[in-house]
């Protein structure tokens, strides 16, 4: 076929996208040559504060704060702190009874967990000065494995101010909405942070389960990010500011949204979030590209808005296919018309495709971490993961024009750590990642 301009512009889009995200590749074959990053004993245990920040979270408070009481690491030298934000039930209550710290704040004109870390940082920072060395921030879903602290001080005890952990989830067997968040974490876990680390390159924080240094903190008189992704934006001034962030196979869980509106609602923050760090520090990101710093690059193809550009080639073949039939081939020939035929149906195939072979990948290397009663689930999400990824189109769309706010997420799943690994796939067992 000539060159043409449909055909030119086809040929860059498909290069482009071969070849930037060519390296997620070789993070792949290497996980499944390497398995899971080693990290060196630890020559000390050191001191940690877990940090919560809760709105009407009664349900789940408690067995959270109870998992970190139940950590198999001195207690003397972890505090559990609670920030109870404009909470209308007993997350106060419950949470102290569990054993935490809690500070109760009615703050209506700042809302979201940014502004509750800042106001929560400050208050330990002047309480406590730098009686602890870091902190883990958790969500009041969350559940911490037994031994996630012992992981976690592993990397802390390598230099690490900054370093994520595994996400695993509590409620993948809900429904194909819950499943396709609980297989894209695991993605996320096995075959991005943990091929980071062991690259020895910058992981990203997200949302939970993650660790960040008391001298940053400080460093920030309490916390600085308020998008609405501020574990995005932290994570992406850290690449443009050379904050190596670690990676531990400490594992957590957190529960997933059931419901397509709590979903749509949580994703459209997120993307909208995406779309301001994404011009708040693409600059910064070039600069580090320049520099020949990979993590800015990795970082950049994390926050880029991708699936605008997906979206244009979809536009683009459809106008030239409408207009080219319209024209009865006086603009576009039968063959040109064709391939943008083609092109808009190869596009969507091979997007549901690449999210398949994600998915399957995924289940096949961590199925024993998926905790969920029913195998026939597990084969079903193989089929809807892609579904639930492709959902991000009309998502993305709708973020760039719609105001977006900070909506909190309604957590109703109350379930110990027990409950979570005793649900099993059949006769399959169970694991936690270890070091």
């Amino acid at each position: 076929m000539a060159i043409t301009p449909i055909v030119l512009f086809n040929g860059i889009m498909f290069l482009f996208y071969t070849f930037a995200y060519l390296y997620q590749f070789f993070f792949i074959i290497r996980v499944l040559i390497k398995g899971d990053v080693k990290l060196p004993p630890a020559k000390k245990q050191h001191k940690y504060a877990f940090f919560i920040a809760a709105h009407n979270e009664e349900e789940v408070i408690g067995n959270l704060v109870r998992s970190i009481k139940n950590q198999n690491y001195p207690a003397e030298l972890i505090e559990t702190f609670v920030v109870a934000d404009a909470c209308t039930d007993d997350t106060a209550r419950v949470a102290r009874e569990a054993g935490a710290v809690v500070y109760e704040r009615n703050d209506l004109a700042r809302k979201g967990k940014s502004w509750v870390m800042d106001y929560g940082f400050n208050r330990i920072l002047n309480e406590y000065g730098d009686e602890f060395e870091a902190f883990f921030i958790f969500d009041a879903d969350n559940i911490a494995s037994p031994d996630y602290v012992s992981i976690m001080n592993q990397v802390f005890d390598m230099g690490y101010l900054v370093s994520t952990s595994y996400r695993n989830s509590k409620n993948f067997d809900s429904n194909w909405i819950s499943a396709g968040y609980a297989t894209w974490y695991l993605r996320e876990g096995k075959f991005l942070n943990n091929a980071r680390m062991q690259s020895h390159t910058s992981c990203a924080v997200s949302g939970s389960g993650w660790m960040v240094s008391e001298k940053i903190i400080r460093g920030m008189h309490g916390w600085d990010f308020h998008t609405l992704t501020e574990d995005i934006q932290f994570s992406t001034f850290c690449a443009a500011n050379d904050i190596c962030i670690g990676y531990a196979p400490a594992e957590f869980f957190d529960e997933q949204p059931t419901t397509f509106q709590a979903s749509w609602v949580q994703r459209m923050r997120w993307t909208k979030g995406f779309y301001q760090v994404f011009f708040s520090y693409w600059k910064d990101l070039l600069r580090g590209i320049a520099a020949r710093k990979f993590s800015s690059y990795d970082m950049m193809m994390t926050i880029a808005p991708g699936m605008i550009l997906t979206l244009l080639s979809f536009f683009v073949n459809a106008t030239y296919l409408i207009v080219g039939n319209l024209s009865s081939g006086f603009l576009a020939k039968s063959n040109e018309i064709a391939m943008a035929s083609g092109s808009l149906v190869m596009s969507f195939t091979s997007m549901y495709s690449v999210f398949f072979l994600l998915g399957l990948l995924t289940t096949i290397v961590e199925y024993k971490h998926i905790h969920c009663s029913n195998k026939m689930k597990i084969v079903a999400n193989l089929f809807t993961f892609p579904l639930f990824m492709m959902t991000y189109i009309p998502i993305t769309v709708a973020a760039l024009f719609k105001k977006v706010e900070w909506v909190p997420t309604k957590h109703t799943i109350a379930v110990s750590f027990d409950d979570v690994v005793n649900t099993k796939a059949d006769t399959e067992s169970t694991s936690i990642p270890r070091s």
